[in-house]
């Protein structure tokens, strides 16, 4: 495996040459990343759908269910900015590899103890809150583990892993518990856990932290003052971060795909097939941005992109036929692998010691901006419809990206000249 890494990276590639998803495949570490991450997924799914019908089951009220299902939001929000920062001052192998085993000892005990809603409730906040530093050390080692066009082709096909994933885990997760219940698909859940520590001990070899632990550095609410300084008081990583938050725009529509599909036969294969769009057209459109745009191409068409992200959403206003509308929700997928560059930019930007903090607060503002806009969209779409919520989030959008358009222009030679440099 080590020697394999040595071999690929004997020879540095050109700034411009493109990765193949074979090369970075042929990285050890970053199989390693990829396996634990595609398990972590995996288990999530199958969590998600098993506490629905435990809480169900338990309760028969459908708004605590929903309730349970959203308290798994709310922990990445609220502890993001505060606890990405573990990732700088830690060795971010050892953080992964303690946050596995942590959240396989709480995904268990709730997989056992028959516990009250309460208390199950506090299981499940802790555990999607363990996973906030887990991320933030594992966005925060891809950089060292695939260096240039491999890191870009790296996010790809971990985001294509990540879609594909979220399409068919609920069907498969449904599957699952239907044949051996809902706590042993917990346990599952917590063996993918354990199992995904293992593969990180074995396949991830140890690196220092990245800052000095001391009395400051582990104080983490001036860390995360620090991180908010070093992402908004830069021109370049204050854009990159603003692209990534308009995503809050354009995923309303997967909030709002049930009210959706009731403008047509409102089954549930519409909905599903509504819901599974925006992932298709991100799958299809992270594919081909990574293989066949030049890395400086990327940078320079991200703006265009991100308007493309929200422009199809717009053509909801004229009442399309269905599947006019999984068109357009999909070639708005596509639009959204502007993010696959706006990444690798985020990444070359920012210092290796303060990644941690830095994509912690990226992540963060992306699932407030998420919450905010479905729920927003929903109370909207109350009393205007979901065809016409959705054609407003689109204009909005098209509105906020063109503006970060023109403020990108003016920066993005800076962000060129250091995707060359990495």
């Amino acid at each position: 495996m080590a020697g394999r890494q040595r071999r690929a990276g004997r020879h540095r590639r050109p700034p411009e040459a493109q990765a193949t998803y074979r090369e970075v495949f042929a990285v050890g570490e970053f199989r390693a990343l990829w396996l634990a991450q595609a398990l972590s997924f995996i288990g999530d799914q199958l969590a998600q759908v098993a506490l629905a019908v435990l809480v169900y089951e338990r309760t028969g009220n459908a708004l605590l269910t929903a309730a349970t299902y959203a308290l798994t939001y709310l922990p990445p929000i609220v502890g993001g900015p505060l606890l990405s920062g573990l990732a700088d001052v830690f060795p971010r192998r050892t953080v992964m590899i303690v946050c596995d085993v942590l959240r396989a000892v709480l995904v268990a005990l709730m997989a056992v103890l028959a516990l009250p809603l309460g208390g199950l409730c506090v299981l499940v906040f802790l555990t999607v809150l363990l996973g906030t530093p887990f991320t933030a050390a594992r966005a925060a080692v891809l950089p060292d583990v695939l260096e240039g066009d491999r890191f870009v082709a790296g996010t790809a096909i971990n985001n294509i892993t990540h879609q594909i994933t979220q399409m068919l885990g609920f069907l498969a997760g449904g599957a699952i518990i239907a044949a051996v219940g809902a706590r042993e698909a917990l346990a599952l859940n917590a063996l993918t856990f354990g199992v995904s520590a293992v593969i990180l001990i074995a396949g991830l070899r140890r690196r220092p932290a990245p800052k000095e632990r001391d009395a400051q550095s582990l104080g983490l609410w001036r860390g995360m003052r620090d991180g908010a300084r070093l992402v908004f008081g830069d021109p370049t990583l204050r854009s990159l971060v603003s692209f990534a938050w308009l995503c809050a725009f354009y995923t309303i529509p997967e909030g709002l795909a049930a009210p959706y599909a009731a403008t047509f036969d409102g089954s549930a294969v519409t909905v599903g097939l509504l819901m599974s769009a925006m992932p298709m057209g991100m799958v299809i459109g992270a594919f081909l941005f990574s293989r066949f745009v030049r890395p400086a191409s990327r940078l320079r068409s991200m703006g265009w992109m991100a308007m493309l992200a929200c422009l199809p959403l717009v053509g909801a206003g004229l009442n399309p036929p269905l599947w006019a509308v999984v068109l357009l929700w999909a070639l708005s997928g596509a639009g959204s692998a502007y993010q696959l560059a706006a990444n690798a930019a985020f990444v070359a930007a920012v210092p290796p010691s303060g990644r941690g903090q830095a994509f912690g607060l990226a992540q963060s503002g992306i699932l407030a901006g998420q919450g905010v806009g479905i729920l927003v969209g929903g109370a909207v779409a109350e009393a205007l419809g979901p065809q016409t919520v959705v054609a407003l989030a689109g204009v909005l959008g098209l509105s906020v990206a063109a503006m970060l358009t023109l403020s990108w222009n003016q920066v993005r030679g800076a962000a060129i000249a250091g995707t060359h440099a990495a």
